[in-house]
């Protein structure tokens, strides 16, 4: 039966305040399908809990398990068995949760359940014996599909188990986005600055082998009496109850017979997210010394990954299989006090190689993240749920904060590494007019200071890049001075999209400070004279953008003739190079191809020629066929153009051809209410949210940026100007279409408006 709209998913597990992994987990899992995917994707909480354990739990907790009473599982199950909104059941196990012999109570629960059931196993235990054999069996058999955390788990369960390969699947243990330049802020605000941070976190326990690290210590300060070690956490509840602090006293202890107590730091704390995510943040080495040789996973060892440490492991699995390609140092052993130190100075005295590590862990880790994962587990929701077909994402908020920080007083930086702004890539004029357009547009829904401000930043950008003869040079670098970039890079567009930006800054004279709109005419009419120099068709098109808007707020007859004339030349274009199978202006498509076809249309609004119209529709339609393939949106790849007589380049998608996209689809729709338009928008969109072939998120949900590149296995996590300000306009578009709108948009009435503008189009 097809699960209707608005299913539940219900998790079995431990869960938060309760101090525990698992809860950890879950509750992370929890966050992210919320922020992933809203309402269209409900969670509750089945929370397990021992007889004296007693929580205030969140309102998603909607069950409670004690897990000593054999007879609870059956009436819990039987209570969740009612719920006709539940449509899958997915239990986190780990053995010690649940009574009985190897937790095989949980059996009891599983039984009495009639709903798909997806169990996930954060320990695989290899060389089993018979009992804990038949207990793990009969759970993966009476699931429907099993969840490991990594490949080593998978070949255990199938191979030591004799689990079926096609009922496992791998998601792995997820983690939390954090920004690469905090590290030096976070140093100089817990007066780390200058020195060497180690750490290690989780909650405290024997296993954990941090006196094996303690004995490395004194031969290293030594030789640099600056490196700190901090150990991050609370002792474990359940160590706590059956022999108190005694191993933490131990570990205190050797502190004090070292004489550490400069060097090493015990913050006692069982501490909220933003706290520990600081923490490892700011490290510079992340130590991961457990004993334990069958620990199949560690959630502290991805956070730390996350957080871009460079980590230093024993050779746990989850860390043989991670540790990889320069990412971290994996040792032989475990409970090898030398090879930590050898391990340690070689970090400390080799620089750059530890930054190198540091940045290869944080790049890596962003296929995991929390986000990620939460997209996983909706696709296996919805193969088990037989919604496969209805795949809905969350429209994330609108975010600023990546754009503020790559403007400097001069205008907006090139490019990021990371999400740092790299002030060596200098400044260009086709980002700086993105820049603006997104500030008027933005500023027409939001009116506030801020935006007014960048937008001003933009325009004098522009303004001191023109030429006396009107025309533009496109690069300046970070000391503001013109180079020899500017003659080595195709100007047309550049000029094209200045064109674009000061058109629609005179279009919003209503919206926009008297002086801006002054600023913006005097370099149109200046740039207009240049108006006969734009030749290429993408340039004609940018050009074509502005005039048009010029037009609709002054209905000039000078500019109507050059919108004629350019489309002209555009129409040109498309009778040269179409072919019967090729109905396109060029014999290649190479990037922002939906400009050609958005200009015709904006052509035809302003002179009401059908021709123009009908090219627009013919050559976008074309386009979109090659764009749209089995549910989801596969745009021209950057690593070679799609030539008329040669097969298609895959991979290599960028932000940049997805966002001219959605602007093209929606000015279409605006223009011809077909909902074919409409519905490729949004399908188009979701390609940033995880409908893409990787299906990992394409912006940072930290700052609001948009990554640089999606390849084929990776995406380039870097964060430039242009694909930043790409999805900021495609998630301002959006607002128009999404349900349930993150903020309002605000209408402003506008008597000059001429009836040229489609609806709505201009947000």
């Amino acid at each position: 039966m097809k699960i209707e709209k608005g299913t539940k998913m219900l998790l079995v597990s431990s869960y938060t305040p309760r101090e525990c992994g698992i809860a950890t987990f879950t509750n992370d899992i929890v966050n992210a399908v919320e922020i992933v995917f809203g309402e269209t994707l409900p969670v509750e909480v089945c929370a397990l809990q021992n007889s004296d354990q007693h929580f205030k739990y969140n309102p998603e907790v909607t069950y409670v398990l004690p897990v000593d009473s054999l007879e609870h599982y059956r009436m819990v199950a039987e209570k969740i068995n009612d719920r006709s909104d539940i449509g899958l059941i997915c239990i986190q196990h780990e053995f010690g949760l649940f009574r009985g012999e190897y937790g095989d109570h949980i059996l009891s629960f599983i039984l009495a359940l009639n709903k798909p059931i997806v169990t996930v196993f954060h320990t695989v235990l290899p060389n089993p014996d018979e009992k804990r054999k038949k207990v793990v069996f009969a759970l993966a058999d009476l699931s429907d599909k099993v969840v490991v955390l990594t490949k080593n788990s998978q070949a255990i369960l199938t191979e030591d188990y004799a689990v079926p390969l096609i009922k496992t699947v791998v998601i792995p243990h997820g983690n939390h986005s954090v920004l690469w330049e905090q590290k030096d802020k976070l140093k100089f605000e817990y007066n780390f600055s200058n020195k060497i941070v180690m750490s290690t976190f989780g909650l405290i326990s024997e296993n954990k082998g941090i006196e094996t690290i303690l004995h490395a210590l004194p031969a290293i300060i030594a030789l640099y009496p600056d490196v700190i070690y901090l150990v991050i956490g609370k002792t474990h509840p359940e160590v706590i109850k059956n022999e108190g602090e005694k191993y933490r006293d131990l570990l205190t202890n050797t502190v004090k017979n070292l004489q550490l107590e400069n060097n090493v730091i015990f913050i006692n704390e069982y501490l909220q997210l933003w706290q520990l995510l600081e923490y490892l943040t700011l490290s510079d080495i992340y130590l991961f010394s457990s004993k334990d040789p069958t620990q199949a996973v560690s959630g502290t060892f991805a956070y730390a990954m996350s957080c871009g440490c460079t980590v230093i492991s024993t050779p746990i699995p989850h860390a043989v299989e991670t540790l990889v390609n320069g990412n971290g140092i994996l040792l032989n052993n475990f409970d090898d006090s030398d090879e930590f130190k050898k391990a340690i100075l070689h970090l400390i005295e080799n620089k750059n190689e530890r930054m190198a590590m540091g940045k290869n862990a944080f790049s890596l880790a962003h296929a995991t993240t929390w986000e990620n994962i939460a997209i996983q587990y909706r696709l296996l929701f919805d193969q088990l749920t037989n919604r496969e077909e209805d795949l809905r994402f969350n429209f994330p908020p609108i975010k600023l904060d990546h754009i503020r920080k790559l403007t400097t007083d001069f205008g907006i930086l090139q490019f990021s590494k990371f999400s740092q702004p790299d002030p060596e890539s200098g400044y260009t004029l086709d980002d700086n007019a993105r820049a603006l357009i997104n500030m008027v547009m933005y500023n027409k829904a939001f009116p506030n200071d801020t935006t007014i401000q960048l937008a001003n930043t933009y325009l004098n950008f522009i303004e001191g890049i023109q030429k006396k003869n009107g025309w533009f040079d496109n690069y300046k670098n970070f000391d503001k001075q013109l180079t020899k970039q500017n003659e080595e890079v195709n100007l047309e567009d550049a000029n094209g999209r200045a064109l674009w930006s000061l058109g629609t800054v005179i279009y919003h004279r209503n919206s926009l400070p008297l002086e801006m709109i002054h600023q913006a005419a005097k370099c149109w009419d200046k740039a207009l004279k240049r108006i006969d120099d734009i030749k290429s068709p993408r340039a004609i098109a940018y050009a074509l953008k502005g005039l048009y808007f010029y037009y609709s707020m002054y209905e000039d007859e000078e500019i109507k003739i050059h919108i004629e004339k350019l489309a002209d030349s555009l129409l040109n274009h498309y009778n040269i190079n179409s072919a019967e199978n090729w109905c396109w202006y060029e014999d290649y498509m190479t990037y922002a191809n939906n400009v050609l076809p958005e200009a015709m249309m904006y052509s035809y609004l302003v002179t009401k020629n059908q021709k123009y119209k009908k090219i627009a529709a013919i050559t976008f339609d074309f386009l979109l066929s090659h764009y749209f393939m089995k549910g989801q949106l596969k745009v021209i790849s950057n690593r070679g153009w799609f030539k008329k007589q040669n097969e298609r380049v895959f991979y290599g998608e960028q932000p940049i051809e997805v966002a001219t996209t959605i602007i093209a689809l929606d000015l279409f729709y605006e223009v011809t209410r077909n909902k074919k338009y409409k519905d490729q928008l949004k399908l188009a969109f979701i390609w940033f949210l995880g409908n893409n072939h990787l299906k990992q998120i394409m912006y940072n949900p930290e700052n609001g940026a948009s990554y640089d590149g999606l390849e084929d296995k990776h995406v380039n996590i870097n964060q430039g100007a242009e694909s930043t300000l790409c999805f900021f306009k495609a998630r301002l578009i959006m607002e128009k279409y999404s349900e349930k709108p993150i903020i309002q948009l605000k209408t402003h009435k506008n008597k000059s408006v001429n009836t040229l503008i489609p609806l709505k189009n201009l947000l």
